[in-house]
C-alpha cells in the first residue's frame, strides 16, 4: 500500500475515534443533567440521536429564559396556600388538585417559565428539575381526566402527591432542584393534614420560609415515606 494511503487510512480512524468520543461524552453529559427525563425521552423519540438533539433544544430554550428565584415572602406565601390546599383535600379532593394545578402555574410564571402550553412548559422545566417532571404530568394527567369525571380519589390523591414534589423543588431558597433525591415522589404526609394543626408550612418567627414546604427542614428527603400509598390525604383521624 502506498505511504500517503497509510496516512489517510489514519487520519480516517482518528476522525472517527474522535467523533464516536464526542458522542459519547454528550450522551455521559446529557444522562447526567436530565436523568430519567433522558431515558423517557430516548424511549418516546424514533432513536437516541433526535432525542438527544430534543434534549441539547431544550437547554437552548431554557436558557433563553430569565429564570429568577422566588423573593422569600412569596414563598411563605405560596407555602401557605398549598397548606390550604392539601386541607381542604378531606372535603374537596378534584377542587384541591384543580387548585394546585393553578397554584404550580402561578409559582412557575413568577419564576419565568412560560404558563401558555403545557407541554413546552413541562419540557422547559424538565432541565432544571428532570427528577420530578414526570410527577408533574402524571399529575396533570390526573388534573385532565378529573374535568372529565374520570379521576377516582385515589387518583386525586396520587395526583397532590405528584403536585407537591415539583412544588417543593420550585420553592427551594437557593431558586433550585435537589437532583441527589431519587424519588421525588416520597410523600412526607402525616395525619397532621388532617387536622387542624398547623404546625406544618410554618415560617420562621420573621416571617421567612424556611426551605420546606411543610417546615420540618431536619427530615431528610428520602425519609418521608415510601411513596404516594403513605399519604393520609384524605384521611380523619
Amino acid at each position: 500500500m502506498q505511504p500517503w494511503l497509510w496516512v489517510l487510512l489514519i487520519v480516517l480512524v482518528v476522525v472517527v475515534a474522535a467523533a464516536v468520543l464526542m458522542r459519547q461524552r454528550r450522551t455521559s453529559t446529557l444522562r447526567d443533567r436530565f436523568g430519567p427525563e433522558y431515558d423517557r425521552t430516548v424511549e418516546s423519540a424514533d432513536d437516541r440521536r433526535g432525542a438527544e438533539q430534543q434534549l441539547l433544544d431544550r437547554a437552548r430554550r431554557r436558557d433563553r429564559l430569565d429564570i429568577r428565584p422566588l423573593p422569600e415572602a412569596a414563598r411563605a406565601r405560596y407555602a401557605e396556600q398549598w397548606r390550604g390546599i392539601q386541607e381542604r383535600f378531606i372535603d374537596d379532593p378534584a377542587g384541591s388538585v384543580g387548585s394546585a394545578h393553578s397554584l404550580l402555574d402561578q409559582v412557575m410564571a413568577e419564576r419565568g417559565y412560560p404558563t401558555t402550553d403545557f407541554e413546552d412548559q413541562a419540557d422547559l422545566v424538565s432541565v432544571d428539575h428532570p427528577r420530578v417532571v414526570e410527577d408533574y404530568r402524571a399529575a396533570y394527567s390526573v388534573y385532565r381526566r378529573q374535568g372529565r369525571g374520570e379521576a377516582t380519589t385515589e387518583d386525586l390523591r396520587d395526583a397532590l402527591v405528584r403536585y407537591r414534589s415539583l412544588f417543593e423543588d420550585l420553592l427551594r431558597p437557593e431558586g433550585g432542584a435537589t437532583d441527589d433525591r431519587t424519588d421525588h415522589r416520597a410523600n412526607h404526609a402525616t395525619d397532621d393534614h388532617a387536622t387542624d394543626d398547623r404546625s406544618d408550612y410554618q415560617t420562621d418567627d420573621v416571617g421567612r420560609y424556611d426551605g420546606s414546604v411543610d417546615g420540618r427542614t431536619g427530615m431528610p428527603a428520602d425519609g418521608r415515606g415510601d411513596g404516594p400509598s403513605s399519604t393520609s390525604y384524605g384521611e380523619r383521624r
